[in-house]
């Protein structure tokens, strides 16, 4: 298929695209909001039991994507050739507030396949624009030959401006419809409101400023795949079960009894007082008129909620296994309490999973920043291509642990690792080591037999030298 020739094109080709895959982005986002329709219910249900049922929504698609990403945080892009973050980098991204913004975004991309990063000028020269976006309101055009983007295309509804309209991201089918929309372009960026280009500008960048963060792409696949796919089945049946157990509740969970010879209006209270329907539906109380008035008393036993119980259970150890989830984050635990070592070990494959996602999510974080760098200096450096994202560790291991694994690396007699990562590893951040070694320095200099062991230190050899 041709390419558009004209931005209006554009705007009417993503539109179009974007158009089909808004419900399906709809039908996950909801999900994800335990907002999901009621599903495996018997119509016969809704007839004898109408509004009163609510569907018991357990939170499993939440569990799964927030268990994920709460274990993703980026703490700084580097070179390799550099010891530490680049600062300049890491102020603009605090500056634009996108530990904020990269976390909403990377929960919409586990949700709903994908979101967007995008890159423009700033009222401050040296501090691009950095925004994220939902896929509800932008869709990107992926060339199938190098995977980069084309074009993208971000559409929205102002209800201030059309009070008539609703508010949120709206399903539209023309671009004659569009409230506001900002197309991308590889040289330029086009303004339209209702169809009609307000504003654009010729910035010549040579590539889309937009940057798609995307999970489970495949090689045929580069729009990505919903973290919720392979369990949303299995949470909708557990939410018919868990329905199904309160309606069980309420009919048949308590004793049924029953009394022959007697009709309701011959039963009263203490103080005379006739029974009324409330008394009777809570007391599941069923009365069969007899003609010789001799009245006989029967009960049907309680229904076993218990079955319910265990049906859950076992679709949250399908779950666990999943999606990788330690069963604990389930509910399911055992009589003894689990070991720092078994939780660990449990733990495995979701930081396995977390740190897969890490390199997917980097390399648009890191495509990102050198659209930064190509905004502050007007030029591609070639040297960015190689920055790195610095995550922080997703596993939980101990305090003690982790501070006894880097000290003895770091104490051998020829240390593995130098002190400064050793202390990276211990945690701390770069701002906290670069004030370390400012206090080392100003003990060395205090310390001269401390200073000359540091030289000597330094210098394979140069110690047992000067020993001997």
């Amino acid at each position: 298929m041709a390419l558009p020739d004209s931005p209006l094109d554009w705007v009417g080709r993503l539109s179009r695209q974007h158009d089909v895959e808004l419900p399906k982005l709809r039908a996950l986002n909801d999900e994800y909001e335990l907002l999901s329709p009621r599903s495996y219910m018997h119509p016969e249900i809704f007839r004898e039991i109408g509004d009163r049922l609510q569907q018991v929504v357990i939170a499993w698609p939440q569990l799964v994507v927030d268990s994920v990403e709460e274990r993703l945080d980026p703490e700084g892009f580097r070179l390799p050739d550099q010891d530490s973050g680049d600062d300049e980098l890491w102020k603009v991204w605090q500056e634009n507030n996108a530990d904020e913004g990269s976390q909403l975004g990377r929960v919409d991309a586990l949700v709903m396949k994908r979101s967007f990063v995008c890159v423009g000028a700033g009222d401050d020269p040296d501090t691009p624009l950095i925004t994220f976006e939902s896929p509800l309101e932008m869709y990107a055009d992926i060339d199938p030959r190098d995977r980069t983007v084309r074009a993208a295309l971000r559409r929205w509804v102002d209800p201030e401006a059309s009070p008539s309209l609703p508010s949120g991201p709206q399903l539209i089918t023309s671009h004659a419809g569009v409230r506001y929309a900002t197309l991308y372009l590889p040289n330029s960026t086009h303004w339209f409101e209702n169809g009609t280009e307000v504003d654009r500008d010729e910035h010549s960048l040579g590539a889309v400023p937009v940057t798609p963060v995307v999970n489970r792409a495949r090689l045929t696949d580069w729009l990505g795949r919903s973290e919720l796919g392979p369990v949303l089945p299995l949470a909708h049946a557990a939410n018919k079960i868990a329905t199904d157990m309160m309606v069980a509740a309420e009919f048949v969970a308590l004793p049924l009894r029953g009394i022959f010879g007697i009709g309701p209006q011959d039963i009263e209270d203490a103080s005379g007082n006739k029974m009324t329907a409330l008394q009777a539906i809570m007391g599941r109380l069923l009365t069969f008129p007899d003609e010789d008035g001799t009245a006989k008393h029967f009960e049907f036993a309680s229904a076993n909620l218990a079955n319910f119980h265990d049906s859950i259970n076992q679709l949250a150890r399908l779950v666990a296994s999943i999606a990788g989830l330690p069963p604990h984050y389930l509910g399911l635990t055992t009589e003894n309490p689990p070991s720092a070592d078994s939780i660990r070990s449990a733990e495995m494959r979701l930081v396995k999973r977390a740190e897969r996602k890490q390199v997917p999510f980097g390399g648009a974080y890191e495509r990102t920043m050198r659209l930064v760098k190509r905004f502050q200096d007007g030029d591609w450096d070639p040297r960015y291509r190689r920055l790195e994202t610095i995550w922080r560790d997703p596993s939980t291991p101990t305090i003690a642990q982790k501070a006894d694994a880097a000290v003895k690396l770091n104490n051998l007699p020829k240390p593995i690792v130098p002190l400064r990562q050793t202390r990276e590893d211990l945690g701390y951040t770069d701002a906290q080591i670069a004030r370390m070694e400012t206090e080392d320095s100003k003990a060395a200099a205090q310390d001269p037999l401390a200073q000359i062991a540091d030289q000597l230190s330094q210098r394979p050899g140069a110690l047992s030298a000067a020993a001997a």
